[in-house]
C-alpha cells in the first residue's frame, strides 16, 4: 500500500469502524454475566487486567465498566486502526507487544498501572498463534499485583472472518453476551521461572468461557486453535 493510501485509510476507516460498533451496541441484545468477578477484582486491590482473545475484540469497548484503562496493542499497521478505533471511545492505548520480548510496551503498561489504570490485553496478539496465550500478560500480573479477569463474548447472529483470528463480527439485531471469568492472581514471589502455570490456567479459563459461549448463542464453537509451540 502506497504512503497516500495508507493515509487515507488510517483517517477514514476508524470512523466507519467506531460508527459501526456503535451501530451495533444500539441494537444488539446484550447481557453481562459474572460482574462480581469485575467487583471482586475492583475491591482487591482496586485495579484488574481484562483478558480478551482477538477475535473478539469488536464488541470489548463495551466490556469494560470502568473510566481509566490502557489497552495493549501492537506496532503494526493493522493495529494501528484498532488502536485509533479504540482511542474513539476514550480508552488511552499504549503500543507494545504481550509477548515477554515486547518489553518497552510492558514497562509502559507498568507506568500507567502506577497511575490508576487498569489494563486490556488480547493475550494472542497480535498475530497468534490463535488463542494461545503468551507470557507477557502473566508477567504484567505478577509484577503489578493485579488479577487477571477473562471475558468472552459471543453473540447468536454473526460470521467469522477468514483472517488468522478468526475474528467474530456480530450482526446487528442479534444478542450477545459478555462473561466475566474468576480473577486470576499471580504471585509476585512466583518468579518468571513460576510463570507457566497461570499461563495454562489464563488459557485454559478463557477457552472454556468462550467455547461454551459459542455453543450456547449456536454459532458453534470456533475451529481447532493451532498446536501449542514446544517448549
Amino acid at each position: 500500500m502506497n504512503p497516500v493510501s495508507e493515509r487515507l485509510l488510517l483517517a477514514v476507516a476508524p470512523r466507519i469502524g467506531y460508527r459501526y460498533i456503535r451501530l451495533l451496541h444500539a441494537t444488539m441484545r446484550l447481557e453481562y454475566r459474572g460482574r462480581e468477578h469485575l467487583d471482586d477484582a475492583r475491591r482487591d486491590p482496586g485495579q484488574f487486567i481484562l483478558a480478551f482473545w482477538h477475535s473478539r475484540f469488536l464488541m470489548m469497548p463495551y466490556s469494560y465498566p470502568g473510566e481509566k484503562i490502557t489497552v495493549l496493542v501492537s506496532r503494526h499497521r493493522d493495529a494501528e486502526l484498532i488502536a485509533r478505533i479504540l482511542e474513539r471511545f476514550g480508552h488511552d492505548v499504549t503500543k507494545g507487544s504481550s509477548t515477554r520480548g515486547g518489553a518497552a510496551g510492558l514497562l509502559e503498561i507498568l507506568r500507567k498501572v502506577k497511575r490508576g489504570c487498569d489494563v486490556g490485553i488480547t493475550p494472542d496478539g497480535p498475530k497468534g498463534p490463535r488463542r494461545r496465550v503468551k507470557p507477557g500478560v502473566i508477567g504484567v500480573a505478577r509484577l503489578s499485583g493485579l488479577p487477571i479477569v477473562p471475558v468472552a463474548f459471543s453473540a447468536s447472529r454473526g460470521r467469522r472472518l477468514n483472517s488468522w483470528d478468526r475474528t467474530l463480527l456480530p450482526r446487528p439485531f442479534s444478542r450477545g453476551v459478555f462473561v466475566y471469568g474468576e480473577p486470576i492472581r499471580v504471585p509476585r514471589e512466583s518468579g518468571e521461572d513460576g510463570e507457566e502455570p497461570f499461563r495454562l490456567l489464563l488459557e485454559s479459563e478463557m477457552e472454556r468461557l468462550t467455547d461454551d459461549l459459542d455453543r450456547e448463542l449456536g454459532i458453534g464453537a470456533e475451529e481447532p486453535r493451532p498446536p501449542a509451540a514446544a517448549p
